[in-house]
């Protein structure tokens, strides 16, 4: 074996693979900064339209250029519990047709025009001072590296033809009987699993079958077997995770291995459909440059791809709600499973600015839920006639939960930040990062009531009629003032933020009567100390609680924080 012709094999192999893949990831952020709040609208928009869902999993891996990140993004929602199993299957089938777009993609053929497109929109994107344009410039970088680096591929695998052995072992690999298909697919699935990307295993496969090193039928089969190999990165993302965002997971894999074993069963008959959907002989051959070279092919691949994962997904999608009951029977509740990962934020979606960013926003608003629910679970504690553990114990086990989530948003937010974002996704970023520090102390302060309360009545105390009268009512504001914030936050409603504002004014108000009040009753001498001190405390975490909500409507309106809660709690 000539081993100078096998190091440039080798060399072009890794570099052109190395070039793809960067073109695959500057191309993915390009259109997903370009595409911007429709992206996070299509995913927020998933309903319990089993044929919508599927459109919206194809649309968004259309622009993010990966089924794998598409299925995760999935897993952590399930996980998080803010996207339903049944949602999910119809998002994850919807992405397996996405993730075909890269085929097509490749099949434009342009890959002498690479070098140029990349050079000339490098330009665009150093000199360019609009964001828009620079991140069409960054797709368009990308996908001239993508043709560039296919096109080095292709020149790699025609040194093969020079090495008679090598070639040899290629024409081993033969998808002319059903375990000769079987076998193609094995080894699709294998190299899928070790480089973590379908569309990578995709470029390998049009480089040897354009160049005549493996059969039509082959690459077909390698392609077919690389929609299992994508499958690990959701199994991978699922470990540790709720039985709901598994069970999205085993969905996955079990719809893809599904789909190969039936497609593979009436193999032939397949491809002879491809192929005269495609006007003729795939296999023609043309020389150029005293080279062989199939052009065919790579439509033909990308026919095969599409076309199998379109009639999966028409099969499977009316039996949906058969998959939910089969994978609830597979996987069944664990005990103690019922505690959800608030946070489920996945770092391979930092590599998706845009669904990194609308995770993190899903985060917030399961931070912003759990403070409500404590509000509502201290009012029930409050009124108890004698202390509820349970209930105190929930109180002080949220309060961990959304401090370990504050840790969890601040480090995921932090890692999107050092990557290249859009000013918008920055500015974003750092907005949840401040909000997700704000309600983390909304929720400290709720948990100091709770402990005032139970203080108290552990000392043999108790707040007085007029004084639970009192501390119900700051309670209902609050809740109120919260929730109203919690809308805006969502819909960035300025009616709505005008509205708080008055809610605000009037806590604030309230809070100041009240301490007023209690301050006069003391020169009676009917309050006991401890109830004293509770009760102030009490006020203070009040004041406390409103200070950091409004610090969230300044955030939600870009301005600057505020000082004011340090001021208000002693006035």
């Amino acid at each position: 074996m000539n081993f100078a012709t096998l190091f440039e094999l080798i060399l072009g192999l890794v570099g052109g693979l190395g070039i793809f893949l960067l073109g695959m990831k500057n191309m993915s952020e390009g259109m997903q900064a370009v595409a911007g709040s429709r992206l996070r609208r299509m995913i927020a928009a998933v309903t319990n339209n089993r044929y919508f869902a599927a459109c919206v999993g194809a649309l968004v891996t259309c622009l993010v250029q990966s089924s794998s990140i598409t299925t995760v993004m999935v897993v952590g929602f399930v996980n998080s519990g803010v996207m339903l199993l049944s949602q999910a299957i119809g998002v994850i089938m919807g992405a397996n047709i996405g993730t075909t777009i890269t085929g097509w993609i490749l099949v434009l053929n342009i890959g002498r025009f690479g070098l140029p497109i990349f050079g000339a929109a490098a330009l665009l994107y150093l000199f360019s001072r609009n964001d828009r344009v620079r991140y069409v410039a960054l797709a368009l970088m990308g996908m001239g590296m993508v043709f560039f680096g296919l096109e080095t591929m292709k020149d790699a695998c025609a040194v093969i033809k020079q090495m008679p052995k090598f070639d040899a072992w290629f024409q081993a690999f033969s998808a002319d009987t059903y375990v000769g298909v079987l076998k193609c697919a094995l080894v699709g699935c294998i190299m899928t699993t070790l480089v973590q990307s379908s569309s990578a295993t995709l470029g390998i496969t049009i480089s040897l079958a354009s160049q005549g090193v493996i059969s039509f039928e082959t690459a077909a089969a390698l392609v077919l077997g690389e929609n299992i190999g994508t499958t690990i990165t959701a199994l991978l993302a699922s470990l540790g995770a709720t039985t709901a965002a598994r069970r999205a997971a085993y969905f996955h894999a079990i719809f893809n291995v599904a789909g190969v074993l039936w497609i593979t069963a009436i193999f032939q008959w397949y491809i002879t459909a491809i192929q005269w959907g495609l006007g003729g002989d795939i296999a023609e051959k043309v020389i150029v440059d005293g080279n062989e070279f199939y052009p065919k092919v790579t439509a033909g691949i990308a026919a095969t791809h599409s076309v199998f994962n379109i009639a999966n997904t028409a099969v499977f999608l009316p039996f949906l709600g058969v998959f939910v009951r089969l994978l609830h029977w597979l996987v069944p509740e664990r005990a103690g499973d019922e505690k959800q990962d608030f946070s489920a934020l996945d770092i391979r979606l930092l590599d998706s600015p845009q669904l990194a960013i609308e995770q993190s926003r899903l985060a917030i608003t399961r931070m912003a839920e759990g403070c409500s629910e404590m509000l509502v679970w201290f009012d029930q504690a409050l009124n108890q006639e004698t202390l509820d553990k349970q209930l105190s114990q929930r109180i002080r086990n949220r309060e961990q939960e959304l401090d370990a989530m504050q840790d969890d948003v601040t480090r995921f937010v932090t890692g999107l930040l050092a990557g290249n974002i859009s000013r918008q996704v920055a500015d974003e970023a750092r907005r949840t990062i401040r909000m997700a520090d704000e309600y983390e102390s909304v929720s400290d302060y709720v948990a100091d009531l709770e402990k005032f309360d139970r203080k108290l009545r552990r000392d043999g105390f108790a707040f007085t009629a007029e004084q639970k009268r009192d501390l119900n009512e700051l309670n209902q504001r609050s809740r109120e003032y919260l929730s109203r914030i919690n809308t805006v936050r969502l819909n960035r409603d300025r009616n709505q933020l005008i509205e708080s504002h008055t809610i605000n004014r009037q806590l604030r108000d309230r809070i100041k009567q009240i301490r007023q009040q209690h301050l006069e009753d003391l020169s009676e001498g009917k309050i006991a100390p401890m109830v004293n001190v509770a009760f102030l405390a009490s006020l203070n975490a009040y004041a406390r609680v409103r200070g950091h909500v409004r610090n969230i409507v300044d955030a939600c309106s870009e301005g600057p924080p505020r000082k004011d809660t340090q001021r208000e709690t002693a006035q």
